[in-house]
């Protein structure tokens, strides 16, 4: 049975699987317009991922080749894996924040080599074992997916309505989870007449039960200080104050109620701020740091690949608390430690 829902309002939603993830699908939207349908994400570049987003649009009463034009709210593997295969098949047109497409630049022109050495060179810096750093160092490397995503052929630029003949769609910037995340609100009354305004795809954004991950911005030509947890919380005020009547979330279900919700998250985030700065009481690095945090396992049954993403939230942690004064780096220590002010 193939997993469709009629939101109302010229609006659906199918599954589209996620190979060997606990989250197990994205929620891809398809939006009816004037000139047919648009996507809001595609999901990941896997067969069985195609073969379901082939099937969902077809329970939709569509086609990939029908397809007008493809909207990613941002450019992890899960959300625009497919918009390729899309474009190829339909001659859509697929739109991205500039933030995110300079990602996706990167990572085409990039050798993946180069990204190999640049994520064992960071995790030595974080305090890192050998053990975990070794394989990445080795020379029998697979090919990491999203280093040959599909280059957007339309910039989405914030406070503005995207190009859906008789929609209206306006992008609004939510740097965090990635720089160039969008939540896109539909600023038409609710089909079912719920209090609020319009309706908020929110991607990765805001999810009903899940904090997203707030990891580093990576780019192995840039050593600009960036403080993604700060953008996080400031973006999501931002949404906050939109009071869209429902929330369709790239993840998990649709929900109400967004001001309740990123009061939640604002609040889990400030809490773990302060644990964390209890566990700062004696000099950490950030590798040490994450295997303290707590997090829905213990460090031991944590995988591989979970823990370097777990470093790099931890570090995101660290450079907020370093910005409001709260923690600062050891001088001199190597690898750099952490401590509470």
């Amino acid at each position: 049975m193939t997993a469709t829902f009629d939101h109302g309002g010229g609006v659906r939603s199918l599954r589209v699987p996620i190979p060997d993830n606990p989250l197990g699908f994205t929620l891809v939207y398809v939006v009816d317009t004037d000139r047919g349908p648009v996507l809001i994400d595609t999901g990941w570049d896997d067969p069985e991922s195609m073969d379901a987003l082939v099937a969902g649009l077809a329970a939709c009463g569509t086609a990939v080749a029908e397809v007008h034009g493809v909207v990613i709210t941002h450019h992890h593997p899960d959300h625009h894996g497919l918009s390729g295969k899309v474009r190829e098949i339909s001659g859509a047109w697929v739109a991205m924040h500039a933030a995110d497409a300079s990602i996706v630049r990167r990572a085409r022109e990039t050798r993946a080599e180069r990204w190999y050495t640049y994520m064992a060179d960071k995790l030595a810096a974080a305090g890192a074992p050998e053990e975990h750093i070794a394989p990445l160092r080795t020379s029998r490397r697979r090919r990491l997916p999203g280093l040959s995503p599909a280059l957007p052929d339309r910039e989405i630029v914030p406070g503005e309505f995207l190009e859906l003949p008789g929609r209206r769609l306006r992008a609004i910037w939510t740097p965090g989870h990635t720089p160039g995340h969008v939540c896109l609100h539909l600023e038409e009354e609710h089909p079912a007449g719920l209090p609020g305004h319009g309706r908020l795809f929110s991607g990765d954004h805001l999810l009903p039960e899940i904090s997203p991950h707030i990891g580093l911005y990576e780019d192995p030509d840039d050593t600009t200080v960036t403080d993604p947890l700060g953008d996080y919380l400031d973006s999501l005020e931002r949404v906050g104050r939109l009071a869209p009547a429902e929330i369709l979330p790239a993840h998990q279900h649709p929900f109400t109620d967004a001001p309740s919700r990123v009061r939640e998250l604002l609040t889990h985030h400030e809490t773990r701020l302060s644990d964390l700065l209890t566990l700062l009481a004696t000099p950490l690095t950030p590798w040490q740091l994450a295997e303290r945090m707590e997090w829905n396992r213990p460090w031991d049954q944590i995988p591989y690949g979970s823990r370097t993403i777990a470093v790099s939230e931890a570090e995101a942690h660290l450079r907020r608390l370093v910005k409001q004064g709260r923690a600062e780096a050891v001088t001199g220590s190597d690898p750099v430690t952490y401590v509470a002010c």
